[in-house]
């Protein structure tokens, strides 16, 4: 007889095959922020998740941020990270050890994915003229080298995604005088998701998804269709952080990207959870006229 744990393992396999059929060539762009940061183990879990992703078929491209390793580093330095309606004010100093500390983040998350035998290649939005931005301002607000993305070119990508390569982006750009600008890595995902036409856009954070009821976690939703969506930020069922979050989910998919999931990385593997199962673990946004692929009341 053979042992039930093995043909649980075939499930699982069976279960993921008409997702890798459906997304065999597809672009994934994953936004990679939040613990899973900061976690070691996390860490390698999110990055073997991308890994297999690449290996079998999909186009993975990683967005990261970096924002407690920068307080962290502008802390050692002896000045103190100032915030202004939550956003981090950023000086030329700050600015400095933004850059560098995204560009030594961004090469360790080069070496890990190289150590498991996939090429990856690290690039900042200033490569290629990738990112262009503006100041960003803060209800109306100056927070200094705060950039807004007004401009997406994705030549640099499509070539390395074209040669196998999986790229790694780390959020900064220049504008028209060519000042850096450190930008919000969410808003970057998106940008880049919707340059490049993305199939999926997945945001790993501290969020496990978008709730009915923010006190109960079994309100957790699978799934929204954009006009669902717009209705929980209009009658107030989503506030605070998720605001932006779901907001840039929206622009995302009106811009043409086909599916955007919310996910806990501070779950070990939520992404392919998320992506190849029929439940899935975080809330997947779609298209109004998109194909709900899980019924919550079945």
């Amino acid at each position: 007889m053979v042992n039930q744990k093995y043909l649980d393992k075939a499930e699982v396999l069976i279960e993921a095959l008409p997702y890798i059929q459906r997304f065999n060539r597809k672009i994934v762009v994953i936004k990679y922020g939040g613990s899973a940061m900061l976690d070691e183990e996390l860490k390698r879990n999110v990055i073997k998740d991308a890994v297999l992703l690449k290996l079998v078929g999909f186009k993975p491209i990683i967005v990261h941020g970096g924002g407690k390793e920068i307080s962290r580093w502008v802390g050692k330095v002896g000045m103190e990270p100032r915030f202004v309606n939550g956003l981090r004010v950023t000086d030329k100093d700050t600015m400095e050890i933004a850059e560098m500390v995204l560009a030594k983040v961004n090469k360790e998350l080069v070496t890990l994915v190289e150590s498991l035998g996939v090429q990856a290649v690290g690039v900042s939005g200033k490569d290629g003229g990738l990112l262009q931005c503006k100041k960003k301002l803060s209800k109306g607000e100056d927070i200094g080298y705060v950039g807004e993305v007004t401009k997406v070119n994705p030549k640099i990508l499509q070539d390395l995604l074209e040669r196998d390569f999986l790229p790694i982006v780390f959020p900064i750009g220049f504008d028209e005088n060519f000042d850096s600008y450190n930008i919000n890595a969410d808003d970057a995902a998106c940008a880049i998701a919707e340059a490049v036409n993305a199939e999926k856009l997945a945001f790993l954070s501290d969020i496990e998804g978008v709730y009915r009821d923010a006190s109960d976690p079994s309100t957790l939703i699978s799934e929204l269709r954009v006009d669902e969506a717009e209705n929980l930020i209009s009658d107030g069922t989503v506030g605070g952080g998720m605001i932006p979050k779901l907001k840039n989910c929206i622009d995302a998919i009106e811009h043409g990207v086909n599916r955007v999931h919310i996910l806990d990385g501070r779950i070990p593997h939520s992404l392919l959870l998320e992506i190849f199962t029929n439940k899935g673990i975080g809330t997947a946004i779609l298209k109004d006229d998109g194909e709900k692929y899980y019924n919550e009341h079945e």
